[in-house]
């Protein structure tokens, strides 16, 4: 739990850091800012979405994943969580939610949050965590000066989401093989491409409905054997 304690640290003192920048930030450069930011995770989401092998798994897990999202409301459920420390904060207009459901995201579903946990969970290893503690705290502070205080809360939703992946990662040793992995930082890639069109206003996307796609790849790893065995029966039939 060390990288990711370090991990939700980093993310509030780069948003406090933020924070005291935004009020000498003028209005137009806040806005070409979250542009560029947007054009940045665009290509940060596609870089990680290219590493798939297994594309038909990819688009399995998001169909999949999307419905199952939509069935427990993720994204309203972190919306009015947002809301709610919205109203806790006094702040208006939507302005602590955007920041807080945003910077969750793209700090909970990329390819390091989830192979980070994972290390630190399985050996012990932080550096990972350790290096995308320095990424998200500068990232922050970039964050925050122009989506505001929604962005600090957003540690609380990263300790959280990376805390249960290290805890139950040495259970699921088995089933975490490379090829899994790699499956999963590829649709957390794919997802971070939909919070990029949701910054750049191009098309709003509900990702948090699609998030436990990025976990099928571990249900698929462990019905393997049986799909396989499947096949070999059709194949002896025909």
């Amino acid at each position: 739990m060390l990288g990711t304690i370090v991990n939700a640290l980093a993310i509030i003192i780069g948003g406090m850091l933020g924070l005291l920048l935004r009020k000498g930030i003028p209005d137009n450069y806040k806005s070409t800012v979250m542009q560029g930011l947007g054009l940045s995770v665009l290509v940060i989401g596609l870089m990680g979405a290219f590493k798939s092998e297994n594309i038909l798994l990819l688009i399995f897990s998001i169909v999949l994943g999307g419905i199952i999202g939509e069935k427990i409301r993720i994204s309203d459920r972190l919306d009015n969580l947002g809301l709610w420390i919205e109203g806790k904060t006094g702040k208006g207009e939507g302005s602590v939610a955007k920041g807080f459901v945003t910077a969750s995201l793209i700090y909970c579903i990329g390819a390091m949050a989830i192979v980070g946990a994972l290390e630190s969970g399985l050996t012990g290893n932080h550096q990972t965590l350790y290096a995308k503690s320095l990424l998200d705290g500068i990232s922050s502070i970039i964050f925050a000066s122009t989506l505001g205080i929604g962005v600090v809360f957003s540690a609380a939703a990263v300790f959280i989401y990376q805390g249960i992946i290290t805890i139950t990662a040495g259970a699921l040793r088995y089933l975490l093989v490379e090829d899994v992995i790699r499956e999963m930082s590829a649709i957390g890639g794919l997802l971070i491409v939909g919070i990029s069109f949701n910054i750049l206003e191009i098309k709003r996307i509900p990702v948090a409905n699609m998030l436990p796609a990025v976990f099928l790849p571990i249900l698929y790893q462990l019905l393997q054997p049986v799909f396989i065995s499947i096949t070999a029966i059709i194949h002896n039939i025909f």
